[in-house]
């Protein structure tokens, strides 16, 4: 019997994942994976369970092992917390601190899910890991594995599985790539596992709902600057700080006034200025190209020459068009055919052929008309 060790989050996704692989003849090992640690790292300010009797990841790990009892297995717990400030949490403070806006949850994949808790995995004899992703994995004959789209569209994670590589994927399986959402509900319902009825998690990897800029001031200090009209260059108000706001971002501005709602559209780090407009289709939200770095490939084989394909620039967005090739400094330029909504340099640009996903790398330059868009 092939022993497979499956991250058990205490949430509806990976308990039907733990099921369906029980079903399927594996010996399934749960592991809980606690990689935040609230008092330890000092964060207070905007975490609406701070003063719970019992903290949330508490709540999961007690949701977790109910779950495995139900399907007689026995639950392990395992704590990532270092591994998780060093090797995610570190970087995401940088680029925000830089007035980028970073994708935690790629790196958290990249760094702990899939290289942490592989390795532990491994150390505990394990032939295959598993999670509850909506994703598919074809593993090839000749040793390849490919990563599909999962079946369920507005579920697909393979957004934020860009940056696994074949090492990783090898033995990775994904029991919930080919059904769907109401399909997963279902099957917790019919098996009456004690969480069918959870809530979603939302929020930061790992660490969950916050309220963002009073979190992020656990941090980084605030820095308060001007809003300014991209378009006339005048004041129109201030701003708590550039880095709690992403480009395209309308709430959260409190601007009001005739000519339709305001958008972010640009920030001077420097001058800590953040740059508005007014309209959701204007100009200075569109671009037609960017540059993108550490971009990993999934097959482990570049493309050669111009190369086209379809990209995702935000997780959720409908697939663009673009043709890419590599420049003579080794970074990849990204041609949109047709221009895209706030491009944002920190995210993630992620790269399809049809149902595969091919990678994805962070987007760093933005341009319009050949030439760099210097207010990102």
């Amino acid at each position: 019997m092939e022993r497979v060790v499956l991250g058990l989050s205490g949430g509806v996704d990976s308990a039907v994942a733990a099921y369906l692989l029980k079903e399927a003849g594996y010996e399934v090992v749960p592991v809980f994976m606690r990689n935040w640690d609230s008092q330890l790292n000092n964060d207070y300010l905007g975490n609406p369970t701070i003063n719970d009797d019992v903290c949330s990841q508490e709540v999961d790990y007690a949701d977790a092992k109910a779950v495995a009892e139900h399907l007689g297995l026995e639950l392990k717990r395992v704590d990532f917390i270092k591994e998780y400030w060093d090797r995610v949490f570190t970087y995401f403070l940088e680029e925000y601190a830089k007035g980028r806006t970073p994708n935690p949850d790629i790196l958290c994949n990249k760094e702990i899910k899939f290289k942490a808790f592989l390795d532990y995995a491994f150390s505990i004899d394990a032939d295959w890991i598993a999670t509850g992703h909506y994703a598919r994995i074809e593993h090839h004959p000749d040793g390849e594995s490919v990563m599909l789209r999962g079946v369920d569209n507005n579920k697909d994670q393979t957004y934020f599985l860009c940056q696994l590589n074949q090492h990783q994927l090898e033995r990775v399986l994904f029991p919930l790539g080919d059904i769907t959402k109401p399909e997963v509900r279902k099957i917790a319902l019919e098996q009456q596992l004690p969480v069918a009825k959870k809530k979603d998690s939302t929020g930061i990897c790992f660490i969950g709902e916050r309220d963002f800029k009073a979190f992020l001031k656990n941090y980084i200090p605030a820095k308060p600057g001007k809003m300014v009209d991209i378009e006339t260059k005048q004041v129109i108000g201030e701003h708590q700080g550039i880095m709690y706001y992403t480009i395209g971002q309308r709430k959260g501005l409190n601007i009001g006034g005739k000519g339709g709602p305001w958008f972010v559209c640009g920030k001077d780090y420097d001058q800590n200025i953040l740059y508005i407009a007014q309209g959701d289709q204007n100009k200075w939200l569109m671009s037609d190209g960017c540059s993108v770095t550490d971009v990993n490939w999934i097959s482990g084989k570049p493309p050669v020459g111009e190369y086209d394909c379809t990209a995702k620039f935000r997780y959720r967005q409908k697939d663009n068009e673009v043709s890419i090739h590599f420049n003579e400094d080794g970074t990849l330029y990204c041609t949109f055919k047709n221009q895209v909504k706030s491009v944002t340099p920190g995210q993630e640009a992620v790269f399809y052929q049809g149902e595969v996903c091919l990678g994805g790398g962070t987007i760093d330059k933005v341009y319009k008309n050949n030439e760099e868009i210097t207010y990102l």
